[in-house]
């Protein structure tokens, strides 16, 4: 699957190594390009300051900070940032939340291509 969308240059916030894997295969396949990862929502803050990406995947829940307060650190940095959450059923609540915050929307796991190429071209274009 290749996106007719301009290739994005993208940092995966996730604690999961798999999820990771998982996640940045996916981003490849769909035509765009991981260009750093951070493992913890205070390493986000970091690697988006390095790594200047189009795009961020955000975990929602992580051991020491959530994605919720990630979202909300990088965006208080960055206002033009681009956060789409990646979470599990459940968290509803943190969700919500998130896009208060200013995350762009979300995306369940277990992630889907086509959902998260949808995702990501509508976080591209509000």
């Amino acid at each position: 699957m290749v996106n007719a969308a301009p290739s994005l240059r993208v940092l995966v916030v996730e604690d999961s190594r798999v999820t990771v894997k998982k996640l940045t295969a996916m981003i490849e396949q769909i035509g765009h390009r991981v260009v750093g990862v951070a493992t913890s929502g205070h390493e986000a803050l970091d690697a988006y300051r390095t790594c200047s990406p189009d795009l961020v995947t955000m975990d929602i829940t992580m051991p020491d900070i959530d994605g919720v307060e990630a979202t909300r650190r990088i965006l208080a940095e960055f206002p033009a940032a681009l956060i789409i959450m990646v979470t599990s059923r459940g968290q509803e609540r943190m969700v919500v939340d998130s896009l208060k915050a200013g995350a762009k929307g979300y995306v369940l796991k277990p992630l889907m291509p086509e959902r998260l190429a949808e995702m990501m071209t509508k976080a591209t274009r509000s």
